[in-house]
């Protein structure tokens, strides 16, 4: 395949992934808005995400061995579809309900936007080209949470909340028309029948995940866990898990293959894309942080947010330059320096948050150091170590180790954050949750001296290419 064609298909999968990435960022400033029109609590509220999240959760693997079995393209585009319809089933709700019933939907189309994405990245762009072409695409989220809120927040200048859901039609309108034209149609000759019953575990099991952590009390973390909130979910997690690993065993074409996890360098990936996730779900607390440690310094509940900025620029900069690096390097020297500048600077912000100067320069640090977990290298890792019928529903188990990672990431932080600060000052259980998560970060970085290294890693695409 030629550059130039090569470069087309990126540019539609650039903008459908922006497009998805987005929609989770631009609707902040909408909140308010939408509270007041349905006379919503704060519980209610919060399901306007936390929907999203499960149903995103769900799609994900679901639609990546759809475009494993069927193709990229068809699923690709039906994964947008889906987004579009979702956008105007909210858009044009008359209740709270069908508001709910749209996020589903759009959580569930995009579930499947990014890891397709990634597999058609290693279907068509050869592997030394595969780091930068990663990167970029890894790049939007970082720049969909710095324009999202602005975007948001000029719309709703203009107009009313709805036109940041009606927005998305034209865009996955342009997004369908370019991908029937440039996304290649060759997929892996597979006559297996779908895996439904793995299919329909796995949803259960990430669905009981979901629930469980989502109803958990981060002020009393360890007792909310055996509560009859709680511990009925993950007793289902539990059980599900170990019927699923039976049925995958037996099954002719497994919705999650089971030798995706016979081999050390992903088993390695999708602890590395836990931990990630872990991390990123603690930068939900990094303004309340900001809030109580720089109070002198004029931040204050209003203005907090914007402590996420170096954060955010850092990971913009970062995602391109580590997929760039990766096609130099190869990922374990690149995911050994994420993580070490991630453990610097979470045990920077965790010691030293009192210090303007050192909050945004532990920032800079965190975001670098996310940008080379969340972006390209795991999935450059995937690509490499992944046949071309199992690519997508690989990408597919990376995004599914991140997001339980936030999912758990989120409870516990706030669980350390509560019972830290209890008997110290306001910021010392802030702090300790973010050393905590320092710790963890450490760990990562143990972790990755056992990866491949560059030829080795390059020899393991070749074979499986060939």
């Amino acid at each position: 395949m030629e550059s130039r064609q090569r470069n087309s298909i990126l540019a539609v999968l650039f903008i459908g992934v922006l497009m998805g990435a987005l929609d989770i960022a631009i609707v902040g400033p909408a909140l308010p808005s939408i509270r007041a029109q349905y006379q919503l609590d704060e519980r209610a509220l919060s399901w306007i995400f936390s929907l999203y999240v499960l149903f995103n959760l769900i799609g994900t693997p679901l639609m990546a061995k759809l475009s494993d079995q069927f193709g990229r393209r068809g699923i690709y585009i039906l994964d947008v579809f889906l987004f579009a319809v979702g956008s105007l089933v909210v858009a044009l709700a008359p209740g709270f309900t069908f508001v709910l019933i749209g996020r589903a939907i759009q959580g569930f189309g995009a579930g499947g936007i990014f890891p397709v994405a990634s597999a058609v990245i290693g279907d068509t762009f050869p592997p030394e080209k595969r780091g930068s072409a990663l990167g970029l695409i890894g790049a939007v989220f970082g720049l969909a949470f710095l324009i999202g809120p602005i975007l948001g927040g000029v719309i709703l200048s203009m107009a009313s909340w709805h036109w940041l859901f009606y927005i998305n039609l034209p865009i996955a309108a342009v997004v369908i028309a370019l991908s029937l034209r440039l996304l290649p149609t060759s997929r892996p000759v597979n006559s297996n029948r779908f895996d439904w019953a793995g299919a329909m575990l796995l949803t259960l099991m990430l669905a009981s995940l979901a629930l469980a952590v989502n109803q958990v009390d981060v002020r009393h973390f360890f007792t909310s866990l055996i509560s009859v909130n709680v511990l009925p979910f993950l007793a289902a997690f539990a059980a599900i898990f170990f019927l699923l690993t039976r049925v995958e065993k037996r099954a002719a074409n497994p919705i999650v293959p089971p030798a995706l996890f016979d081999r050390r360098q992903l088993r390695l990936t999708y602890a590395l894309s836990a931990g990630a996730g872990f991390a990123e779900a603690g930068l939900v607390f990094l303004p309340l942080l900001a809030v109580v440690s720089l109070a002198g310094a004029g931040i204050q509940e209003k203005n907090a947010s914007w402590m996420l900025m170096p954060v955010v620029l850092a990971m913009v900069v970062g995602a391109p330059t580590s997929g760039r690096m990766l096609d130099r390097v190869g990922s374990r020297a690149v995911i050994l320096t994420g993580t070490s500048l991630l453990t610097a600077g979470m045990a920077l912000v965790g010691l030293f948050s009192g210090s303007l100067a050192v909050f945004i320069t532990a920032g800079v640090l965190i975001g670098l150091g996310l940008s080379a977990l969340l972006g390209a290298p795991l999935r450059y890792i995937m690509l490499n170590e992944s046949r071309l019928e199992e690519r997508s529903v690989a990408q597919g188990v990376v995004a599914i180790f991140t997001s339980a990672g936030q999912l758990l990431g989120g409870a516990l932080t706030g669980a350390i954050a509560s019972s830290g600060g209890a008997s110290g000052s306001p910021s010392a259980g802030y702090s300790l949750a973010f050393l905590t998560i320092g710790a963890m970060s450490l760990l990562l970085a143990l972790m990755a001296l056992r990866l491949k290294n560059r030829q080795a890693e390059q020899s393991a695409a070749r074979a499986l290419q060939s």
